[in-house]
């Protein structure tokens, strides 16, 4: 049996005249929390609703467990979905709405009960079971959606930004709460988000998607530290991208400065991307630097300062937990690990 529970074979989905996905195909293991990353309109959602049953694709298929699943209805797949809007029952109260899908498969009393409580003590609403719904937080609603489709034991839940509507510090705490519901239960769950914190924070795998293509597949760290093209690299996090040349192995020059790196295997005098992260630059007196410039702004963003250097006729920005005075002279430092090479795109 494959370690794998849901392939997507060469998925093709387009609207009108509007490629959404264009020839897609991904693995997605057993019992990993896997993400879709991506700008609006990329085509994360339409993967979702594709797996779900509730759209289908012009071409492709999708195999459940080694099996095709693509023309079933949504009802005949092992998946449950929670939305961002949660689509709770008004008239119900917090167990009635948990419940409702067991008693549509009329199980016996006793077993929905159990099951109801079980759920009710995992996402920590015990004691509220007899409250209405539009009674609670937006905190409290999204744990009795997410209890109602997990008590149906769903080999794969499904979540369409569910935590889009929270305030920051209760998106947060989710995000925390749903890893652990996760890691807890040992099912897969395929979350989608645009927010690259949220699935950096919360995700085994992530998969980048712009314009229905896969742009990079990989560990949160993969994608943050390894950007496979310039989109990813501004996409995740902020990135200071430079052309450059690769002269040899473990030689760069970007900057009108050549550098040592860590990268090898390019053609020698290959036209590349450089990319640098904010955090990875050193701040240094203006002599001891590998380059100088004029810091331009400092913004303090409360764990660090933003700082924006100008060097010749190119802009950097710096995180740095000390600040630097705007219209000084600034030394940067960059080591040979923390420049990262891209090929370049081809047109």
């Amino acid at each position: 049996m494959s370690e794998n529970i849901i392939e997507l074979k060469n998925l093709s989905k387009t609207y009108d005249d509007l490629t959404v996905l264009d020839n897609l195909s991904l693995d997605i293991k057993k019992n990993e929390f896997f993400t879709l990353l991506g700008p609006s309109g990329c085509g994360k959602t339409t993967i979702l609703k594709i797996i779900a049953g509730f759209e289908y694709a012009d071409d492709g298929k999708v195999l459940f467990e080694e099996k095709n699943i693509s023309n079933l209805s949504p009802h005949q797949r092992p998946v449950n979905t929670v939305f961002q809007k949660y689509a709770l029952f008004p008239h119900m109260n917090v167990y009635e709405n948990i419940a409702f899908g067991l008693k549509i498969k009329k199980m016996p009393k006793d077993q929905i009960d159990k099951k109801v409580r079980e759920m009710l003590k995992l996402v920590a609403l015990e004691g509220k079971e007899n409250r209405k719904v539009d009674s609670l937080s937006g905190g409290q609603q999204q744990r009795i959606a997410i209890a109602r489709a997990l008590v149906n034991e769903p080999k794969v839940l499904l979540l369409d930004e569910p935590l889009g509507a929270l305030d920051l510090k209760l998106r947060q705490e989710m995000q925390l709460e749903l890893k652990r519901m996760q890691q807890k239960l040992g099912i897969t769950f395929i979350f989608v988000t645009h927010d690259q914190e949220e699935a950096l924070s919360m995700s085994d795998t992530i998969i980048v998607i712009n314009k229905g293509k896969i742009q990079q597949m990989g560990s949160p760290q993969d994608i943050y530290n390894e950007p496979e093209n310039s989109f990813v690299a501004r996409f995740i996090g902020e990135s200071n991208i430079f052309d450059g040349i690769m002269h040899e192995d473990f030689k760069v020059e970007f900057c009108n400065t050549k550098f040592d790196c860590v990268d090898k295997g390019f053609e020698k005098n290959e036209n590349i991307e450089v990319v640098i992260r904010p955090e990875d630059i050193k701040m240094v007196e203006p002599q001891h630097g590998m380059l100088k410039g004029i810091v331009t702004s400092t913004v303090f963003k409360g764990v660090h300062y933003e700082i924006e250097v100008k060097e010749n006729d190119r802009k950097w920005i710096l995180h740095n937990t000390k600040n630097a005075e705007v219209g000084s002279q600034l030394g940067m430092d960059i080591y040979p690990e923390d420049i990262h090479i891209m090929r370049k795109e081809k047109n």
